[in-house]
């Protein structure tokens, strides 16, 4: 809808701006205007505005969203309407306007500019603290940023704008992959006919509140699938690990009698489960092995450190990482066969012993990133290192490692940022463009569900 030629959303934003100027300046506005008193009329409007700043539709939006887009509008409102009682404020204190009251008493001008800070306070603290607690993309980075920068003037103010465009984008995004699952919620994309287990890799551990693969398994869920995890422990040898998912499956097929299972399963998990499958007799169980970044060929780079590394600094840090980990859960972990079961050699031998199974179908997945600073720590420090040993990488494995199975893509993403090892499971839970992770597992699901699987 437009007004006089000005869509609505910008008129409304100028009101807004408005009320909130006039209700920080109506101090000295009292004292100009004839019967100025009623200029406190304007504190309804203003806790109105607080409460619901944007006037655009709230359908479709969840909690989290509304709460973002409504900080960023208050934030944009907190920066017109303080630019307007700048103005204002020194037009009137040099005299440049027909405000002399201002010139005439200091005490005016100062108490009216005590009045605006804390009237403008409000509607930045209640911007900033609802994008603060309900921003996923914003991340410790951008929080961090904006706290350290707060107070340096100008800076402050790029600063807040850069956070403002990146939780604007964030509702955009988010907001679009709500109408797609509306669009296609009743096609059931997801459901398979067996349930998917997701399996983990090395070093983390299946959480309640913090999902291994980020945003994924609900989107997934959205659209119709049924999900289990392999629940194993976060650092053990490919044989141990897969004698744990061995155990996971058979669980899940003998409690709900869904017969067999889809795999996907990401780095080191992949190993894990081709070891069950070739071994175990899990086989019988599996429907289709999905590997994501998997090292199937091992990374020389692995080689190289333990060979770089004497016995004696490895069991140091080996004995500090698994009482880190038992900490975290894990009952008996062994940092250092988890790491030496990734070794190029340790993989090649594995590989002649391993036989895919007639019973699965296998095929794979892999990444490149582009340059080390599209990764996140640490694969921005490791990606050169990788790349020494094992070419293209991902920022942990070589992409000639990936491929394994009927079928192998490589992902890609437009621009010079690439797509790391953590991007693939959606670690960082990080919108960038040219990828759409979770859109990417949603297909791969379909395909497996038109597969028959």
């Amino acid at each position: 809808m437009k007004v006089v030629g000005l869509p609505m959303k910008y008129l409304v934003r100028i009101i807004y701006s408005l009320i909130i100027f006039i209700l920080a300046n109506s101090y000295s506005l009292g004292h100009i205007l004839p019967a100025g008193g009623w200029l406190c009329l304007f504190i309804i409007p203003f806790a109105g505005i607080n409460l619901v700043p944007s006037f655009a539709s709230r359908r479709l939006y969840t909690g989290r969203l509304r709460n973002s887009r409504d900080g960023c509008e208050l934030l944009e409102l907190f920066l017109i309407s303080t630019g307007m009682s700048i103005v204002y404020s020194l037009t009137g204190w040099f005299g440049c306007l027909p405000v002399g009251s201002l010139v005439n008493s200091p005490v005016l001008w100062i108490v009216n500019t005590l009045i605006a800070i804390l009237v403008e306070a409000v509607v930045f603290w209640n911007g900033m603290i609802r994008i603060y607690v309900t921003s996923v993309q914003l991340g410790i980075k951008w929080r961090i940023i904006g706290a350290l920068c707060g107070w340096i003037p100008v800076l402050n103010i790029i600063v807040l704008l850069k956070m403002i465009g990146i939780v604007r984008q964030e509702v955009v995004t988010e907001q679009s992959k709500e109408l797609e699952v509306q669009e296609h919620r009743e096609e059931k994309r997801c459901q398979t006919r067996y349930p998917l287990l997701l399996v983990h890799g090395v070093f983390f551990r299946d959480y309640k509140h913090f999902n291994y693969w980020g945003r994924i398994p609900a989107e997934l869920e959205k659209n119709g699938a049924t999900i289990y995890y392999g629940n194993h422990a976060s650092a053990s040898s490919v044989k141990d690990s897969a004698e744990e998912l061995d155990a996971r499956i058979r669980e899940i097929v003998t409690g709900t009698g869904c017969e067999k299972v889809n795999i996907i399963a990401h780095s080191k998990g992949g190993l894990d489960c081709r070891y069950a499958l070739s071994r175990l007799g899990t086989d019988r169980y599996v429907a289709s092995l999905t590997t994501i970044n998997t090292p199937h060929r091992g990374c020389k780079f692995a080689d190289y450190l333990l060979s770089q590394i004497s016995e004696s600094k490895q069991q140091k840090v080996a004995g500090a990482y698994n009482r880190a980990l038992s900490a975290a859960g894990d009952a008996s972990p062994d940092f250092l066969a988890a790491v030496g079961d990734l070794t190029e050699e340790a993989c090649l031998s594995r590989n002649e012993e391993l036989p895919d199974s007639d019973r699965v179908y296998y095929q794979s997945v892999g990444s490149r990133l582009s340059r080390p600073s599209g990764g996140r720590f640490p694969l921005n420090f490791s990606y050169y290192l990788v790349k020494h040993f094992d070419g293209a990488n991902d920022g942990l494995v070589g992409e000639e490692s990936f491929p394994w199975g009927e079928q192998f893509r490589l992902v890609e993403a437009a621009g010079r940022r690439g797509i790391s090892h953590g991007d693939m499971i959606d670690l960082n839970r990080e919108n960038f463009a040219g990828f759409d992770v979770r859109e990417f597992y949603v297909e791969l699901v379909q395909e497996l569900k038109e597969k028959g699987f």
